[in-house]
């Protein structure tokens, strides 16, 4: 019984296994389905419903938004002509996450742009998980364009602006210049960065698989450009200035020089010139040096420029007058321990005699009728010992000790120049208020800026001292190269030791600062040239003196200033062509003369 086990039939196990192999079919077949539909319902509940994550991660690889670069506002000078403009650049930038798997296309991208492969692979490197990196800024189009036809994924070009200076180094300490990023670094570009930067702009546009945009979706934010802004200086007098200045500095063979020209009825700054200067286009090539304005930054003590101010202040005093009379013998006069000595002895003298010969002792003479408090005052009311007011970066105070800091020869030292620091700008603002019948006006660089004005001196007491200061340019004075034919001029020399060592050294600065015309002036100019080389000469009216002729020659006839010294002008034709003696003739010649228009000065050529 055990060992005949029963036999199912052939039929049933073929019946059976068929059943098997459908079932498996029809259960794998019902599983696809099952999956399928599950798929096509995700996929149309994610395309359809809940497509906001997956959309966000196709925007984030092909939809970006770009910033918009914003152009910055032009600078002109008073007459509209450009001094600083943006030009259009393209800058190449790369995403490290694409670049820095493509090794072939970093080596290729560094050829066209002439830089070490391995350093830009390896800055790629260093930054593989950022996606912005600037491989070239500024390029110029042709290089862009080969950048672009290499056709590297992750590469990119973006539109930027670099600002380009067309007038070169004449103009580079009152303009400065911008940083890479078109941020004001230095002079007016960083004195009204705010208002001459623009706001940038922001697009949205989609890009293809190699990275290139291939549409504009829209436009988020319009960019705003900057501001223009017009300038007192004057093109023309301000390359004549630095031209002027640049040549006697040479000549002279000194280290540096400053020169400063103000309008002296509203005090627009027309021209300032420093050197040694540099190109403001490519601001790299020059030292760090050569980048201050010393006309504002740089502190010298005034010397002899400082004389009618002492003046001045004797006669607002009344400690002095006008025709008061002075025994400089003989030639010198005690200062505590010290001497304050003349060049000479020049005997008696009087008041306008004092400053024709540029006296220290009797400005010596003045200074001890003063108390110490009458001359802290008055040569502060002048803007000795604080800032000018003018708006730029980096501008000196100066520096005015108070009288309770003063000691026994302080004032007698400050009365000629000594003992007191000063700025060329706070020289030239002081003469400025003296041709203004003694009306101090805030120096500007901003044209139409109204500036704050203060009545600081008698006008019958400034018009004295200016008429004084008249004889320093005719025969007997220190500065007769100042001299401009048909028109009357003052001013004052100086020639002041420099400080060296806890004492004075053999080195100079030579000065010149002066008005014209006397009559009713326009202009106030100063001139400081620092160490000259003593061998070639070093005083104020054989250095300085001519510079301010040269210049303040151009800007009356550029101006069209008619003369005040009519009467020079026909002596001197008369002396060049005798024949020529009618004098209605020659009155209006001189008239003619004056009223020609000078030739434009060529400016610098300038290459970035």
């Amino acid at each position: 019984m055990n060992h005949r086990r029963a036999r199912r039939p052939a039929a049933a196990t073929r019946h059976a296994g068929g059943f098997n192999v459908r079932m498996r079919v029809l259960l794998v077949g019902g599983v696809l389905i099952a999956a399928g539909f599950t798929l096509v319902a995700r996929a149309a509940w994610l395309q359809l419903v809940d497509n906001e994550f997956y959309q966000a991660q196709g925007d984030e690889r092909f939809q970006r938004d770009v910033e918009i670069a914003a152009v910055r506002g032009m600078i002109t000078d008073r007459n509209g002509e450009p001094l600083a403009v943006s030009t259009p650049v393209e800058s190449i930038w790369v995403n490290p996450q694409d670049l820095s798997k493509n090794p072939q296309g970093i080596r290729r991208l560094a050829e066209v742009l002439e830089v070490n492969p391995d350093s830009l692979a390896r800055n790629i490197a260093e930054r593989a998980d950022k996606e912005f990196l600037w491989v070239k800024r500024r390029a110029n189009p042709a290089l862009a364009e080969r950048v672009r036809a290499l056709g590297v994924p992750g590469v990119y070009s973006q539109r930027e602006f670099r600002r380009f200076y067309p007038q070169g180094e004449a103009f580079a300490h009152v303009l400065g210049f911008t940083n890479i990023d078109d941020q004001g670094q230095e002079g007016v570009e960083l004195a009204l960065d705010d208002w001459l930067r623009g706001k940038p702009g922001l697009k949205r546009v989609i890009r293809d698989n190699r990275g290139r945009f291939v549409e504009h979706v829209d436009l988020l934010r319009a960019a705003e450009p900057g501001k223009d802004v017009t300038l007192t200086l004057d093109r023309r007098i301000q390359y004549l200035t630095y031209r002027e200045l640049k040549a006697m500095i040479e000549k002279s063979g000194a280290v540096s020089g400053s020169a400063v020209v103000l309008d002296v009825r509203n005090g627009e700054v027309l021209a300032m010139a420093n050197l040694p200067s540099f190109n403001p286009n490519n601001v790299g090539t020059a030292s760090r040096e050569a980048h201050r304005n010393r006309a504002l930054t740089d502190l010298l003590e005034p010397g002899s420029t400082i004389k009618p101010l002492t003046v001045a202040a004797g006669l607002e005093a009344g400690v002095i007058g006008a025709n008061s009379t002075f025994n400089t013998s003989p030639g010198w006069i005690a200062n505590g321990g010290y001497r304050t000595s003349d060049t000479r002895n020049y005997g008696t003298l009087t008041t306008t005699g004092l400053i024709q010969k540029s006296s220290n002792v009797g400005m010596a003479l003045i200074a001890r009728r003063l108390s110490n408090q009458q001359f802290y005052d008055f040569l502060h009311k002048f803007g000795y010992g604080q800032r000018t007011g003018i708006g730029f970066p980096g501008e000196a105070a100066g520096l005015l000790r108070e009288p309770a800091r003063w000691d026994g020869t302080s004032k007698q030292t400050m009365s000629y120049g000594y003992a007191l620091n000063v700025t060329p700008m706070q020289i030239v603002h002081a003469y400025a208020t003296l041709g203004n019948d003694g009306v101090a006006i805030r120096p500007t660089f901003i044209k139409g800026q109204q500036n704050e004005h203060r009545q600081v001196l008698d006008p019958e007491i400034a018009r004295t001292v200016v008429r004084m200061m008249q004889t320093v340019t005719e025969p007997g004075g220190t500065a007769t190269q100042a001299a401009i034919l048909g028109y009357h001029v003052a001013g004052k020399t100086g020639t002041a030791r420099k400080a060296s060592g806890g004492g004075y050294s053999r080195r100079y600065v030579a000065y010149f600062a002066g008005l014209v015309p006397v009559e009713n002036p326009r202009y106030a100019m100063v001139v400081a040239v620092d160490d000259p080389d003593p061998s070639k000469g070093y005083y104020g009216g054989l250095v300085s003196a001519p510079v301010f002729r040269n210049v303040m020659e151009g800007t009356l006839r550029l101006m069209d200033v008619p003369p005040d010294d009519i009467e020079s002008w026909i002596a001197a034709q008369q002396k060049a062509s005798p024949a020529r003696t009618a004098p209605a003739t020659a009155v209006a010649d001189a008239r003619a003369a004056t009223a020609l228009p000078a030739p434009l000065p060529e400016p610098l050529e300038s290459r970035p």
